[in-house]
């Protein structure tokens, strides 16, 4: 990456300048030039990462503005700030999947976050989800496994791995994957869904509210309705 051979090379002049033409101690011209390569390095990423964040903002602009493509186009510009900082072009192929993933374009989507980021855990869980929808269950637990190992302090994280395993059949998996969570984080809504699996219930994730959502693995329409019913039901029993 050019910020590590930029602040490599200036520390490297520093040294070489101290040493040689200063004629100081050996030792010192390097102390003196590792202080010089943390200087230049972290200004050179305060940089690049000013640019990124303008570009971020500009592009959520456009998204709540309903300009998705226009969002998209701004965020692929970043791509020439990859050259300078690792994991840059991943996590703008995270940011443009989940953009694509919240508009349904799953195909889209998918190109996108195969390439992206590893820590950034929501966009592996809808990654996971591409992979499963393709009925490809072992990418998907591979994926979800990625995740969890780098992100584990995320109860929607376990809670939407379990899920997914239960939906694929794996019941027992699933059970274990929350048991997991727990030992990584406490959260009530971990320890519900657990308890639910093991006594032959359906978990329920309406607790995360639009986050839960976003994945597309139930509509709001649907919750909606469940709740139309069951407010009606309560409506009649008080009338009897």
């Amino acid at each position: 990456m050019l910020n590590l051979v930029i602040s490599l090379l200036v520390s490297s002049i520093v040294a070489v300048a101290l040493s040689t033409l200063a004629g100081l101690d050996y030792w010192i011209a390097i102390l003196a030039s590792l202080a010089v390569f943390t200087a230049v390095y972290v200004l050179l990423i305060r940089y690049v990462m000013k640019k990124i964040t303008a570009l971020m903002e500009t592009a959520q602009r456009d998204i709540q503005a309903g300009r998705t493509e226009k969002a998209i186009k701004t965020l692929q510009s970043g791509y020439k700030y990859s050259n300078w900082q690792f994991y840059i072009k991943g996590q703008i192929n995270s940011q443009i999947g989940m953009i694509l993933y919240l508009k349904r374009d799953f195909a889209g989507a998918f190109e996108y976050l195969q390439k992206g980021f590893v820590r950034h855990w929501m966009a592996m869980g809808m990654l996971a989800i591409c992979y499963m929808k393709r009925n490809k269950a072992g990418k998907m637990i591979e994926t979800f496994d990625k995740a969890v190992t780098v992100s584990k302090k995320e109860p929607l994280l376990w809670n939407l791995y379990a899920y997914c395993l239960e939906k694929v059949g794996e019941k027992e998996k699933a059970i274990s994957v929350l048991e997991k969570g727990l030992k990584k984080i406490s959260d009530e809504r971990l320890q519900a869904n657990l308890d639910a699996l093991k006594e032959g219930r359906k978990m329920k994730m309406k607790a995360y509210g639009d986050l839960w959502y976003h994945f597309h693995l139930e509509s709001q329409g649907a919750m909606i309705k469940q709740q139309t019913k069951a407010i009606q039901g309560r409506r009649k029993i008080v009338r009897r």
